[in-house]
């Protein structure tokens, strides 16, 4: 079985929602699992600590996740056209596995959340491509033969499946964002589980 790591972080719901969509993507490919996960969220004052298990939602990511899957999707909503800061810490904690190479070759998916529809979708969805880059890992974007990419009015893109929120996070996610989440999660899964075959 191939686990497909989908680890995310959010505020106030819609990437948790479009992270759930994409694990039913992958879900959607035989031998292939969807194993959500997430990050805690950062504290400005040092002493704070949030507990190991979260109250409720899905379990915190730790580097062993992160090591044994055999791709990965991340996401994140979008601070001022960049990646929410609880996951850059995270990634930043990940240089044992880039030391050994643990992530070389395994493919990888980005996705986000935005409160407009020019909020830095796009800018967002580069900046968590650098890190993954860095580590060696191949990036699975969404071709244009995703025929929503050309006639979506609100999230969308080829970098990575986005949604438009709202500024009060009230929007839901538009049938053509679904679309492209479950698209997304199922190329990455496919493409996972044919490298997988062609490495054996």
């Amino acid at each position: 079985m191939n686990q497909i790591l989908v680890l995310y972080y959010s505020r106030h719901g819609s990437t948790r929602e479009m992270a759930r969509l994409i694990a039913r993507g992958i879900d959607s490919v035989d031998n292939c699992e969807a194993v959500s996960r997430t990050v805690p969220p950062i504290s400005p004052t040092s002493e704070a600590t949030s507990p190991e298990i979260p109250d409720s939602g899905d379990p915190y990511v730790s580097l062993d996740d992160l090591k044994s899957c055999q791709g990965l999707a991340l996401g994140s909503p979008t601070r001022f056209g960049n990646m929410a800061a609880p996951l850059k810490y995270f990634l930043d904690q990940t240089a044992s596995l880039w030391l050994q190479g643990n992530l070389v070759d395994k493919p990888a998916t980005v996705f986000t959340s935005t409160g407009s529809l020019h909020g830095g979708q796009e800018s967002t969805l580069l900046s968590m491509m650098v890190p993954l880059l860095h580590h060696g890992m191949l990036l699975c974007g969404l071709p244009y033969t995703e025929s929503d990419l050309r006639h979506t009015r609100s999230g969308g893109t080829p970098y990575g499946a986005s949604h438009v929120a709202g500024n009060d996070n009230n929007m839901p996610i538009s049938d053509e964002e679904k679309r492209l989440c479950l698209a997304q999660g199922k190329r990455l899964a496919e493409i996972t589980s044919r490298l997988r075959t062609s490495s054996r």
